[in-house]
Parts: C-alpha cells; sequence; structure tokens
C-alpha cells in the first residue's frame, strides 16, 4: 500500500477534500490589491489560538471576557423587547457590555419597561441606560436631576449614555430643538448625578476640539458613534419631505471615521497628562478584523462597539445571535494570536 493510499485510510475525506481543491482553484484566487494591508500575518509565530487565552479587558470597572461593546439600539417597539434580551443573553454569555436604546419613554410612561428591563439576562456584565442631550437640557431647566437618578436604579443599570445628537434632531421631522451648549449640560450632568457617565454621538462622530473637551471632564467612558455605520441624520431624512432631502443631503454626509477618531484620541494623548476616559470605538466596524484593527491601533483604552451586525441576528432566534458573536469571537481570538496591525 503506497503512502497516499495508506493516508487516505486515515481520512476518508482526503479525496473529496482534494476534489474540491481542484475545482475551486480558480474561483478563490485573490489579486494584490484586494489584500487587506491593515496588517502584518505572522503564521510562523503562533498555533492556532488555545482555550486559555486571555484577550479580555477590565472595561467601566467591569471585566469584559472579550472587548465588544453592544452599543445602543432599541426600545419602545413591537420587536424591540425580543431583540434586547437576545442581546443582553449574549453579553452574559460572551462576556460584552450593552448599551440600552433611548430610555427617553420611560422618563413618563412604563407601557414600554419591559423592552429594557434586561438586567436578569445580562447578569453582572455592564449595562447603561440612555437619553439625548436634549432630555438633559430640560431636566436640567426643570431641575428633576432625580428622575436620571431614579431610571437608573429601576433598570439597575451601572450609569447612563447621554447621546448628543444635532444633526439627527434638526433633520427628524418630530426632532428637539436644544440651545445649550452640550458640553455645559454634561457638566452639569457629571455634578448632579452620582453615577457612571458615558458620552457618545450617534453616527456622524466628532472632531478633535469636541474629543479634547470631553476628555478633559471626569467622565468614564466616550463612544465614538463615527460615520461609516447607521448614520441616523441620513434616516431621518429618509422620513422627510422631497424638500428636505433637497436641502440636507450632504449635510447628512459630515462627519468623521472611526480611524480619524483613532488618530485624534492618539495626537490627544500625546499633550494630556491625566487620566483618560475609557473609550467605545463603534460607527462602521462591521466585524472583528476592523474592530481588532482598531482597538490594537488607538493608544487609549478601548473597547470595540457594534449595532447594525448584531441587530441583524438578534430579531429571530437567541441561537441565530449566539452562532454569530460565536463567530465573531473566534474571529477575534485568531487575529489576536496571528495578526499584528501596521502602524
Amino acid at each position: 500500500m503506497s503512502r497516499d493510499e495508506s493516508r487516505n485510510i486515515e481520512d476518508p475525506t482526503a479525496a473529496e477534500r482534494k476534489l474540491d481543491h481542484i475545482k475551486l482553484a480558480e474561483a478563490s484566487r485573490i489579486g494584490g490589491d484586494q489584500l487587506d494591508t491593515r496588517f502584518y500575518y505572522e503564521p510562523m509565530l503562533s498555533g492556532h489560538p488555545s482555550g486559555d487565552l486571555d484577550i479580555g479587558k477590565t472595561f467601566l470597572g467591569k471585566r469584559l471576557t472579550n472587548p465588544i461593546w453592544v452599543s445602543s439600539m432599541t426600545g419602545g417597539t413591537g420587536i424591540a423587547a425580543t431583540i434586547n434580551e437576545n442581546l443582553a443573553k449574549a453579553c452574559a454569555e460572551f462576556g460584552m457590555g450593552m448599551g440600552l436604546g433611548s430610555c427617553r419613554k420611560l422618563m413618563h410612561d412604563d407601557t414600554y419597561f419591559s423592552d429594557f428591563d434586561v438586567r436578569k439576562h445580562i447578569g453582572d456584565q455592564p449595562l447603561y441606560a440612555n437619553l439625548g442631550i436634549a432630555q438633559i437640557e430640560e431636566i436640567s431647566k426643570d431641575g428633576q436631576w432625580e428622575a436620571i437618578v431614579e431610571l437608573v436604579k429601576r433598570l439597575q443599570a451601572n450609569g447612563l449614555i447621554i447621546h448628543v445628537n444635532p444633526l439627527q434632531e434638526w433633520l427628524q421631522p418630530e426632532g428637539d430643538r436644544y440651545h445649550s451648549k452640550p458640553i455645559d449640560l454634561i457638566r452639569r450632568a457629571i455634578d448632579q448625578l452620582d453615577t457612571s457617565l458615558i458620552v457618545k454621538e450617534v453616527g456622524q462622530g466628532m472632531g478633535y476640539e469636541s474629543l479634547k473637551a470631553l476628555c478633559d471632564l471626569p467622565l468614564d467612558g466616550i463612544e465614538f458613534a463615527a460615520g461609516g455605520g447607521t448614520n441616523f441624520a441620513m434616516l431621518e431624512l429618509l422620513r422627510s419631505d422631497e424638500a428636505m432631502k433637497e436641502t440636507y443631503t450632504k449635510l447628512a454626509n459630515i462627519g468623521h471615521t472611526a480611524n480619524d477618531m483613532v488618530d485624534m484620541i492618539n495626537q490627544l494623548m500625546k499633550d494630556k497628562t491625566s487620566d483618560m476616559p475609557d473609550l467605545i470605538i463603534s460607527g462602521g466596524v462591521k466585524d472583528f478584523l476592523d474592530g481588532y484593527h482598531l482597538i490594537s491601533k488607538c493608544k487609549g483604552h478601548s473597547v470595540y462597539g457594534q449595532a447594525s451586525s448584531f441587530l441583524k441576528h438578534a430579531m429571530g432566534s437567541y441561537e441565530e445571535l449566539q452562532k454569530h458573536v460565536h463567530a465573531q469571537v473566534e474571529g477575534l481570538r485568531l487575529a489576536h494570536t496571528l495578526l499584528t496591525v501596521r502602524k
């Protein structure tokens, strides 16, 4: 018996696999211009990732098994309860953190409270409530800060996300108007609220001076919500009339990418001596390779956030989402093992 015949007996799939290789060889060709040039691929320096590979981080005072944040999404609509329950379960199973969608409805009405009440599903993983800067202005004027304290308490959340969204509000047919500088309102919130605070944008990201102003405050976290993912300004335009679309479409294309914002943070860190807030790098992060690239490049203490890809798989059974998250986590572990980021 020849050596090849012996191998085929030991591996009954060998012949079929070799035939597949022959059939698919041409289709699997990749041109040099299609290679992902963000990384050095180092196959000689490690085996496949083992079960004890630790890629976790302490983030916002909690231990994350995987440095992934489920970015704020939804609530107050029919399917939201299923989505949030599935996402919370995934955070518990895979050791991730989660921001809730806007909790504005809960400030006045408990009809949709169950959509947001996911502490029983997420276990001890980080969970943050979420309000817009327009609501913060209203609460500040009325001196009703206790309403936020009560909201965070009822949701058993670890803190509050304040989202700042001037373009979305301007373009939304039902949008709110606020007139205070967000940075001033955030300062007041820090003074009035004894809770962990994160500040985020909602799809355009923010420029250097805004990041610098936030980094000078004693915030616990900043989420980029950069351009490249869901553009909520454009989303609102799509809900508007033709005159609004014609006037403001170009405005919806204003913003900064997550990669741009990482560069800004790295520049800020050269000049800053005090502690920086923890960072959630989100906006256009499609998969584990994007996430690994950005958190490896960032000099700040960071995890990466995703929304739309999780949302897509969270609308049905938990098993569908579980399979998706497992694949992303395994991909991230492989990236940690075989890839280094080109500086």
